[in-house]
């Protein structure tokens, strides 16, 4: 009997700010345990949460990048339930007007793009961090206020690729708009996984997989999870809403608590925060630093014939992309392999960022431009590549200094003529159609010029010769 399996997908994703949601608290959760608190954090009497405009700005921000439905005016409620990672007994988050809706993302799957679309994305806080050793469990409250969006999708993704692909397509879109850094192993951003089968038309019953740690897990869970409910059902039992966690290293889910009746968290407004109304002019500042997407630059990037690995290298360094895009109309092929070559070597060498070193924006425009028309090989930039970096010279100085720009064409066919009389064995080898003799010989003339000509223009020099010489 075939089953069909429905998923979605439930991402909570930090906001970078400075200050957390609603307190003056430093958001940075990873400093010493419980040093980034606040009375307002507690939710202590007589406190007042305050908006934090920075993370309006950015979830709202997020929202006109997932296509959505902006709500211009905003009311922020408390979700009410008891856990020890809770400190006021409720959650400020957006139930009934989250800041976007109706939204999408388009994914890449092997039968072609698809849609998933996005219910709604809301604005929250967390809640603190809890670290389970041994049989007690410790808190720290350094997360707790930290901004959050929580993005909830549709029910459109139904395999392994699809829940994986629109993971992944949502933390880039995250990422290179500077609205998370997106790091799920360290948990900005994480995953609740929603899955049910059914061989009928009627959805089957969901279980919920919680906090899922990576996004090869979130395939995994969707797997695992699918095909224990199928032997559920196949022996005749019944799926209960649930919800699990993931064991990685069982591969299977586990059983956290069951949904008897549903959660009633009794949402109600907060009154300690006024109705948020977003302005025209607000939403349209934020319009204008919407940055070019992962998607945009790999056009852009397939358009200077940059090849596929080298692309997804560039999108994986955003530092590296960002450098590409602000070089202006040069030839972004010899840059990038440069960038992800000779010059990532050097830095990885001396441990530095580029920044903190002489080789400037201005110094590589002009090295792509000798190289690209010939004026310098790749010989010569890798002989003068320290002084790149530590000198003020120019590189075309420098260029000047290695000789390279000294040897015309004519004396390149002068050295060129005297190194086949010098080797009659190997032109009469070429002759005969031994390509081999052909890399000898060109290795010879590198070996007499130093390795100072452009490899391309002599070995057609060469070519042209061994052509005169058979005539």
């Amino acid at each position: 009997m075939d089953y069909q399996t429905t998923v979605g997908i439930e991402i909570h994703c930090e906001l970078k700010t400075q200050s957390k949601m609603f307190s003056p608290s430093l958001n940075s959760y990873t400093d010493i345990a419980n040093t980034n608190i606040h009375e307002i954090d507690f939710a202590y009497p007589g406190v007042l949460p305050t908006i934090n405009k920075k993370g309006v700005e950015l979830a709202l921000k997020a929202a006109m990048l997932f296509h959505c439905e902006i709500n211009k005016t905003m009311f922020f409620d408390r979700k009410n339930y008891f856990y020890p990672d809770l400190p006021k007994g409720y959650q400020i988050t957006q139930s009934r007007t989250p800041i976007g809706i109706n939204g999408y993302i388009e994914i890449e799957t092997k039968e072609g793009p698809k849609k998933i679309r996005i219910h709604d994305i809301h604005i929250e806080e967390d809640t603190a961090k809890s670290i389970h050793h041994h049989e007690k469990t410790l808190l720290d409250f350094n997360r707790c206020g930290v901004p959050l969006i929580e993005i909830v999708s549709e029910a459109d993704i139904h395999t392994r690729e699809e829940a994986i692909l629109y993971v992944e397509k949502l933390r880039e879109i995250l990422f290179y708009a500077d609205i998370s850094d997106c790091k799920i192993e360290e948990g900005s951003m994480r995953c609740d996984v929603n899955v049910s089968v059914s061989n009928t038309e009627t959805l089957g019953v969901r279980t919920e997989t919680k906090n899922v740690g990576s996004i090869t897990h979130v395939g995994d869970v969707v797997e695992v999870e699918a095909k224990r409910q199928i032997e559920i059902l196949e022996t005749g039992n019944k799926i209960y809403e649930e919800t699990r966690r993931f064991d990685e290293a069982k591969q299977e889910t586990v059983l956290m608590r069951r949904k008897e009746t549903g959660n009633d968290y009794r949402y109600f407004p907060d009154g300690d925060i006024p109705p948020l109304v977003l302005t025209d002019e607000f939403i349209e500042n934020v319009r204008k630093t919407l940055p070019v997407l992962a998607d945009d630059r790999r056009k852009v990037y397939r358009e200077h014939g940059i090849s596929e690995g080298n692309i997804e290298k560039i999108i994986a360094n955003k530092k590296i992309s960002d450098y590409l895009l602000e070089l202006g109309n040069i030839d972004l092929k010899i840059a990038s392999n440069l960038l992800l070559g000779d010059i990532q070597a050097y830095l990885n060498k001396e441990n530095k960022n580029l920044e903190d070193t002489k080789f400037t924006k201005e110094k590589l425009i002009t090295v792509v431009s000798l190289l690209s028309t010939g004026k310098m090989n790749h010989k010569n930039f890798k002989d003068m590549l320290e002084n790149l970096f530590t000198t003020d010279e120019s590189p075309e100085k420098l260029l000047e200094k290695l000789s390279a720009s000294n040897i015309t064409d004519e004396a390149l066919v002068s050295m060129i003529q005297k190194i086949l009389g010098e080797n009659p064995e190997s032109v009469k080898d070429y002759q005969e159609g031994r390509d081999r003799a052909l890399k000898f010989l060109m290795g010879q003339v590198m070996k007499e010029t130093k390795g100072c000509v452009d490899a391309r223009r002599a070995n057609e020099i060469l070519q042209q010769e061994l052509k005169n010489t058979r005539s």
